[in-house]
């Protein structure tokens, strides 16, 4: 004799399911907040559930990462592509840029495993593989067209997105938008202007941002550590 029937095991799943929803919803808005820091007890904590109940969905918490940061790095590149839709490459990268400094300024989490290769697994490195050559493109349409600054590369947008980010970090909590201004200002400063002197230092080349992400590790050595 089974322990129970379709019916008497169908609200089981029932409560799976929504603590599954419950364990991610609670782990986005921790990682938005305090990064990739925090550990499995840190979100079952938040969560209000058990600690048991986070491991029996997730068996680490780079299965848990994987899960909530795969659609936000495929979220900037669907937005980087809608940018290359745009009819002027400049404002299409200026769109693109805004964009991906809201994001990345107000979800703290996405913005160190989307520009770190310290964390998640093979879905978030696919994802982070799709974004590279979009953004390049994005970057490359705005230079021929001349409104970009030459020096300008695709991966000084990586360094945009973590300085809004260090903005709202250090002054969120006064003023929300206040890593607007600094985009601004950022923006003004990459486009083309006769009377501008060149850039003190060469951007990084695609070897130089690859072994800036493997380095960088902003809540510690991987992330086994529960």
């Amino acid at each position: 004799m089974s322990v129970c029937d379709d019916s008497s095991c169908r609200p089981l799943r029932k409560d799976a399911e929504r603590n599954r929803k419950r364990v991610l919803e609670a782990a986005r808005d921790l990682f938005a907040s305090k990064g990739l820091e925090p550990n499995l007890n840190d979100v079952a904590h938040h969560a209000g559930v058990g600690v048991g109940t986070v491991y029996r969905r997730f068996a680490s918490k780079e299965e848990l990462l994987e899960a909530i940061f795969e659609d936000g790095i495929n979220q900037l590149a669907d937005l980087a592509e809608s940018a290359l839709c745009q009819p002027d490459p400049w404002q299409g990268l200026v769109w693109y840029v805004e964009q991906m400094c809201e994001i990345t300024a107000t979800d703290r989490g996405l913005r160190e495993i989307a520009f770190s290769k310290s964390y998640g697994g093979d879905r978030v490195t696919a994802a982070q593989e799709r974004l590279v050559p979009v953004q390049k493109k994005l970057v490359e349409r705005a230079r021929i067209d001349g409104r970009l600054r030459p020096e300008l590369s695709s991966t000084d947008l990586p360094l945009l997105a973590l300085l809004a980010g260090t903005v709202s970090e250090f002054a969120g909590h006064v003023d929300a938008e206040l890593w607007r201004r600094y985009v601004a200002i950022l923006l003004d400063g990459m486009r083309d202007r006769s009377d501008r002197s060149p850039l003190p230092v060469a951007a990084l080349d695609d070897d130089g941002i690859e072994a800036a992400m493997q380095s960088w590790e902003p809540a510690g050595p991987r992330c086994d550590r529960g």
